[in-house]
Formats: structure tokens, sequence, C-alpha cells
């Protein structure tokens, strides 16, 4: 899935600064981010309430807002932008999660700045885009299917009201199209 022009043109507001475009930015993205702190806390185990939560939400926005949006003026612009959000978001939830005490609190201390992982950002992205075109190898549906359940965390019953599919046909169809990708790869 490419970038689309709606995305194209918000990003780039973003980036210049224009008056409004973080805001915009930010109501545009608050559910996906939302909903990859949920989903990446249950993978972990983890019940996140509703502070944590937002406290995590607010660490992917500040992080995407460091060293002059660093991260957003590195996006190649050659995939869509909900998945390279979508994996920027993910690897900062799971690395807060990761820093939390016995108590299940966020740590406040130990917090790395986004620059100091700029490499690592961009081998996230590079994944993405790996991602992107191992998918354009897919049949629609199958890519529909791996994009939902991967990158935006749907669950199968999910899934099936949206493709029309029954629920016990998404597993079945997840490893044939894994399997499609394995090959391309």
């Amino acid at each position: 899935m490419s970038l689309s022009n709606n995305d194209r043109v918000l990003l780039q507001r973003c980036i210049d600064g224009e008056p409004g475009a973080w805001q915009d930015f930010v109501y545009r993205f608050v559910g996906l981010v939302v909903h990859v702190a949920n989903h990446t806390a249950a993978a972990k185990g983890r019940d996140l309430d509703d502070a944590t939560r937002d406290d995590l939400v607010a660490e992917v926005f500040l992080t995407l807002l460091a060293s002059d949006k660093v991260i957003l003026r590195r996006f190649r612009r050659n995939s869509s932008l909900v998945t390279y959000l979508t994996v920027i978001a993910r690897r900062v939830i799971a690395r807060r999660l990761s820093q939390t005490g016995p108590g299940g609190n966020l740590s406040v201390t130990g917090s790395e700045p986004a620059d100091e992982h700029a490499d690592q950002d961009q081998l996230q992205m590079e994944n993405a885009e790996e991602v992107e075109r191992l998918m354009s190898r897919l049949d629609p549906e199958e890519a529909d299917v791996v994009r939902m359940y991967h990158l935006e965390g749907k669950s199968y019953q999910e899934i099936s009201r949206v493709v029309g599919l029954s629920e016990n046909s998404i597993g079945p169809l997840l490893s044939r199209a894994r399997q499609k990708m394995r090959e391309g790869a």
C-alpha cells in the first residue's frame, strides 16, 4: 500500500511546521497509537490502566517530535504512513513496557532519546518497507488479512467481519499468506 495523498499532505504540513498541522496529525493517528498500545501490552501479557495507556501514547508522539521530527523526516514515503507509524509506535511502547518496575508502573528514568536509536529506526523503516514489498505479492484479500492481523492488531473475529470470511478460515489464510511471503523473500 502506498502513501495516500491526504497523509502525504498532512506529513509535509507537520514537517514544515504549519499552524494546526500537529493537532491534525495527532487527531488522525491517536486511535492507531492507542490500538498499538493495547495490542502490544496484550501481546506481552500486560493490562494497561488508562493513565499508563495515556503515558505510552504521549511517549510515542513525543518520540515523533524529538530532534525536530527526525523520525517523520526519515520516512521514505514509499509505503503507507499507517504502517510506518505502527512500527515506530510498537517499538517505542515495547521498549517502555520493558522498563516497568515491579509494581507495573512505567519507569521515568532511563528513557533514551530518539536520536540515539536512529540506526534502529532506519532498520525498522526498512523492515516495514520490506513487509509492504512482500505483501504486494499476495492476493488482495490475503494482504488485507495480513495487514489487519499483524500491523493493525485485529482479532480473527474482527477480521472475519471485515472481509466476510468465517472466523475459522482466517488462521489458514494467514498461514498460506506467510508461506507465500517466506517464499518471496
